[in-house]
């Protein structure tokens, strides 16, 4: 096994280790056990706690940034927001379990330093992909508008899937995508239809009776 991959399992077991315990089940002697090993095979690669935190929000940016890439090469507006707002969706297990991390590590932001130093990287990052995927779906004055209630709508997704995977499978997820996207969508052609951009405290259907 290359380094590479040993670095990424050893992240993963301790995104499994967050889901199941919160910070105090990350130790590196914790890791190592759940790992079936000695402590030096996650020293070898990790000195302390806090470059095992360091290494899964680096994991979750270096994501992002690979996923904004792949958005860029999506040539059809329409596709290239759905497969935005898609991404944030924890429609599979892995998927599930980071997004279990992150909102473990946002419980535990302000009892420690580097999460409070680190974290704020994250939400430029996650409207970085939202950014890509709205940029010619909506008019540019209306960008930042638009990124505000899509982080909205993907953060409240995310979470009820967490709190209720059971209710929130994969399938419903992506039904609603459907229905999310067909909103925006709708926003947009009102806006233009009335010739104003939509402001983001002003009701679509008020502009078209305006």
């Amino acid at each position: 096994m290359d380094a590479q991959e040993r670095v990424r399992d050893i992240v993963m077991a301790s995104v499994a280790a967050l889901n199941e315990g919160g910070l105090p089940e990350l130790t590196l002697r914790k890791i190592a056990k759940r790992m079936g090993g000695s402590i030096t095979l996650i020293t070898h690669y990790f000195t302390d706690r806090a470059a095992l935190l360091s290494a899964i929000l680096d994991y979750a940016l270096a994501d992002a940034d690979a996923f904004v890439d792949e958005l860029a090469s999506i040539s059809q507006p329409d596709e290239r927001l759905r497969a935005a707002l898609e991404w944030f969706l924890p429609l599979t297990e892995e998927a599930l379990a980071l997004e279990k991390t992150r909102i473990a590590l946002v419980a535990y932001r302000h009892a420690e330093p580097l999460l409070r130093l680190r974290s704020d990287e994250l939400e430029p990052a996650m409207r970085a992909v939202l950014r890509t995927g709205l940029v010619g779906f909506v008019p540019a004055e209306r960008l930042e508008a638009t990124i505000d209630v899509a982080r909205s709508w993907v953060s409240g997704m995310a979470l009820s899937a967490v709190e209720h995977p059971e209710m929130w499978t994969s399938e419903r997820q992506l039904s609603t995508l459907d229905e999310f996207v067909t909103l925006l969508a709708w926003r947009k052609d009102v806006a233009v239809a009335v010739g104003a951009p939509a402001g983001p405290h002003t009701s679509a259907p008020a502009r078209a009776r305006a």
